[in-house]
């Protein structure tokens, strides 16, 4: 078989849809999960991206302890985006799983292909961990409310819980950062413009 004929063959379920599975939710509550575990499931594979990138490119005094905990974030984003890849899965819906999905899907703009000061490589990965942490938290409390508390669960217990540990154990690096811009949800460092149904949002 040829590499177009590969491209050009059926799906066996498009993206963006639910199959039945036996869960005793309905397929709205399933799909709006789908739709908001695919969104965490970006911002996870982006923040792997960053933590790999910041691990190749830190420098300074600091650079063998941060080396090492850049890595250990960056395995722990490999498990916690497997969770989530598996519970789409399990809702009958299909995973995000191609760097053009982050790109179109995640909020986390990308970081410069050049080497950061140490400093703004903290910045970032503390700004981005508030970011996905602030959609996490909705996210969650929406889940439980229509009863899907596998969901819930799955974004509180691993999501929250990981990237709040990895944002304490990041941010007590840095030598200032900007609380109260983060409390009233200014711009942070690697956010972009919020999206709405996959389309920026207006202004």
């Amino acid at each position: 078989m040829t590499l177009d004929a590969i491209y050009d063959a059926p799906l066996t379920q498009e993206f963006g849809t639910v199959k039945p599975v036996f869960l005793d939710l309905s397929t709205d509550v399933r799909q709006r999960s789908v739709t908001a575990l695919n969104r965490l499931l970006a911002h996870a594979m982006a923040m792997r991206d960053l933590y790999k990138k910041a691990h190749w490119q830190i420098s300074g005094p600091s650079f063998y302890a941060l080396h090492l905990l850049f890595d250990k974030h960056y395995q722990e984003q490999l498990a916690l985006i497997d969770q989530l890849a598996e519970r789409v899965q399990t809702l009958g819906g299909v995973a995000l799983a191609l760097a053009q999905d982050v790109v179109d899907e995640s909020r986390i703009a990308h970081a410069p292909r050049g080497r950061e000061a140490p400093e703004q490589q903290l910045q970032r990965l503390v700004g981005c961990h508030a970011l996905v942490l602030r959609e996490a938290r909705a996210l969650a409390r929406r889940a439980d409310e229509a009863g899907d508390d596998g969901t819930a669960d799955l974004i509180i217990g691993s999501l929250v819980r990981t990237y709040e540990l990895q944002s304490w154990f990041v941010g007590e690096h840095l030598t200032t950062f900007d609380v109260p811009a983060l409390q009233r949800n200014a711009p942070i460092a690697g956010e972009a413009p919020a999206r709405e149904n996959g389309q920026p949002a207006a202004h």
